[in-house]
């Protein structure tokens, strides 16, 4: 008769978890990063009436008679599939494709979250919503020391991408094989020396019985053209900068001789940064120069089901887990990474409902079984009056 009746009561008790993870999970459908979590009952202790017999001559083996005392939880599972991005258009905002959790440190401790609302604080570090501190990898002149220690991930806003000296240059157009001899056509190109001060190189072309030639002021290069085109390639080496002239040509009437490119440029500040799949934060530079800043590191566990929610959207390591291998984005069987977008809450509304259904009626029927055993044990004590 009581294990009835403690049996409804473990029922209650179990459905209630139910109740209260379900509950959880609704409150949290918009959650960013959020993880739903499932109850899973298992039974109790069964209590034998009858012990099992084996088969003897002459009679046959019985079955064991047990009775059960009822349910418990076994476990409350995580829900680690991804939910739905949602485009936010904010640089910062983070989301996984795929495997892996964000690093943050939160005192001397590391967490791991999916939740990459991600922003910068006054001292320029990255941060969280409840300012735990993003790690990852800081790069020195533009390269990620692969493998290294984690540390805070900051934005040096007084960053500045060095001068470079002027070692090539290029030009490229036309030259007209109908111009008369002795006519000039003068082309400046800026150039740098190694501390950003910027210069002017003159070429002239002058107009040859044989093809032009171009000189700077002290060397000069003859350019003496087949069919309109140089038979080979063709430079001029000014004061340690080698000029490319292979890309000019000498056609009739037109007059488009320009300079090309050249690879130096003056220091530049920082001006804008944007985030990459790998999770490099790559810094863009007045002087057109861009570099990698930092990196955001992902970590992945063998059992990610075995981690402890330490509040939120974070986790921390437990003892069932593993070891968190921390690397780069899209490497190691991480995912990659979205800028401008989060992921959301991965709760099912309709599933969450339906639950809630089940567990209400699952909470109602162990209510009952309480009523009928009370009922009965009524009737017992009506015997004697």
């Amino acid at each position: 008769m009581l294990r009835s009746l403690y049996a409804g009561i473990s029922g209650l008790r179990s459905h209630q978890t139910m109740l209260d993870v379900t509950g959880n999970n609704i409150a949290n459908v918009n959650t960013i990063g959020f993880k739903a979590g499932s109850v899973q009952f298992q039974d109790t202790l069964s209590q034998i009436v009858q012990n099992s017999r084996a088969a003897q001559d002459g009679a046959g083996g019985t079955n064991p008679a047990q009775v059960g005392l009822g349910v418990q939880v076994a476990g409350i599972r995580t829900n680690f599939t991804a939910g739905s991005p949602q485009a936010t258009g904010v640089p910062t905002d983070l989301m996984i494709a795929g495997d892996g959790f964000f690093v943050v440190r939160n005192g001397a401790e590391n967490l791991y979250t999916r939740n990459g609302a991600f922003s910068f604080d006054a001292a320029g570090r990255m941060v969280t919503s409840d300012g735990s501190l993003v790690q990852g990898w800081t790069a020195v002149d533009g390269q990620i020391a692969a493998g290294g220690p984690t540390s805070d991930i900051s934005l040096p806003i007084a960053a500045t991408a060095p001068a470079q000296a002027t070692s090539a240059a290029s030009v490229k157009g036309n030259l007209p094989s109908d111009a008369a001899v002795g006519e000039s056509l003068v082309r400046d190109i800026t150039v740098y020396d190694a501390v950003g001060t910027a210069s002017q190189l003159a070429l002239t072309f002058t107009r040859t019985t044989a093809g032009w030639d171009v000189t700077d002021g002290t060397t000069t290069t003859a350019l003496a053209f087949t069919d309109g085109k140089l038979p080979g390639a063709a430079s001029l080496v000014s004061g340690g900068i080698t000029v490319d002239l292979s890309a000019v040509t000498g056609f009739a009437d037109l007059r488009t001789i320009a300079i090309g490119e050249q690879n130096g440029r003056a220091p530049g500040s920082l001006v804008s940064y944007t985030i990459s799949g790998d999770g490099s934060l790559i810094g863009a530079f007045s002087n057109g120069a861009s570099q990698v800043l930092a990196q955001v590191a992902l970590a992945s566990f063998d059992n990610p089901e075995g981690l402890e929610k330490a509040g939120a959207s974070q986790y921390r390591a437990g003892a069932n887990s593993g070891e968190a291998a921390v690397g780069a984005a899209g490497a190691d069987g991480m995912g990659s990474l979205v800028s401008g977008a989060l992921e959301m809450s991965n709760v099912d509304l309709s599933q969450e409902f339906t639950n809630l259904i089940v567990a209400q009626r699952g909470f109602q029927a162990n209510a009952r079984i309480i009523t009928t055993s009370d009922e009965v044990l009524q009737e017992l004590t009506n015997l004697k009056r």
